[in-house]
């Protein structure tokens, strides 16, 4: 069985320029990388407003869509709200959607964007526009497709607007290991918070890696959504963290294998990595899509 690869050209918005502190062109340098390899595509469509409202507020929602979000609101997000990144954003929740449904499927499956966790109720931040998985989360919840959804979140950053949006919400539990010294300030409590300090490397991230995902699957979830950040990475200019890439790695393998072990489908989103070298953060989200080909493959 091969794995579902959820890929829109829209998620690379060629208005954010290649010198912008978000590299950008990692995502049709990881879709380019992963064609060499062999690999095919899902084309996800866009994500209705409707949907987005499901996690964030209309009036957000339509400025976005839009592209009439005030000038200090777009600034806490990061980008200029040009009509490729209102398309690249409702296409991202469209793409982690689709893999969601094809992971309930066939066990995994892995989009190829996502992973923007700082977005909440309110609005976007930290680059960050709509959240993806907790729009998914609520539309699979709300259609009553799952009963219990869990979020293993292990981008650098903490899921700041991942539990604001699911924080009053029992059917969903939130479990973060987050750089604790590291943005944003202000840390919402998830379900679960494990915050390791600056400088942390490979085997103590995987200790607490171990703890992070017994928890989450011992909630019994019909699904998990997995941020596999990569800015955990030693190389990253925003992780303070130091991990290499064998420890990214280990981390996606083991994810994988746990929730392959325990029946639960899982849907992988890339999330944040902010090396300077947009190829090498390519390469290293790679490591989610073998982690997970090879799980799935092995757990037939």
């Amino acid at each position: 069985m091969r794995l579902p690869i959820v890929h829109h050209p829209d998620y690379d918005a060629k208005t954010v320029a290649d010198d912008h502190r978000f590299p950008m062109r990692k995502y049709a340098l990881v879709a380019e990388l992963l064609r060499e390899d062999g690999h095919d595509f899902i084309l996800p469509g866009y994500a209705s407003a409707d949907e987005l409202q499901l996690a964030h507020d209309e009036a957000y929602v339509t400025a976005i869509l839009t592209q009439t979000l005030d000038a200090k609101a777009a600034r806490k997000v990061g980008f200029e709200i040009t009509p490729a990144i209102a398309r690249r954003s409702s296409a991202s929740v469209a793409g982690t959607i689709l893999a969601a449904r094809y992971a309930l499927e066939q066990g995994a499956a892995v989009n190829l964007a996502g992973g923007s966790h700082h977005a909440g109720p309110e609005g976007g931040a930290g680059f960050c526009v709509f959240n993806d998985v907790g729009v998914a989360g609520k539309l699979l919840l709300d259609d009553h497709t799952v009963q219990r959804v869990a979020v293993i979140d292990c981008d650098v950053h903490q899921g700041d607007g991942t539990a604001l949006i699911f924080r009053y919400d029992p059917r969903v539990f939130t479990a973060s290991l987050h750089c604790e010294q590291n943005w944003p300030r202000d840390k919402p409590p998830s379900d679960l918070d494990i915050g390791v300090p600056k400088g942390t490397g490979d085997a103590a991230y995987l200790s607490a890696l171990k703890e992070l995902v017994e928890a989450a699957l011992g909630t019994s979830p019909d699904i998990v959504f997995y941020n596999a950040g990569v800015d955990p990475h030693e190389e990253d200019r925003l992780g303070l963290l130091s991990l290499s890439d064998d420890g990214l790695k280990a981390r996606d393998a083991y994810v994988a294998r746990a929730c392959r072990s325990a029946g639960v489908p899982v849907c992988g989103v890339l999330g944040g990595g902010y090396a300077r070298d947009a190829l090498a953060v390519a390469r290293r989200h790679t490591f989610l899509v073998e982690a997970f080909g090879e799980a799935l493959t092995s757990h037939r």
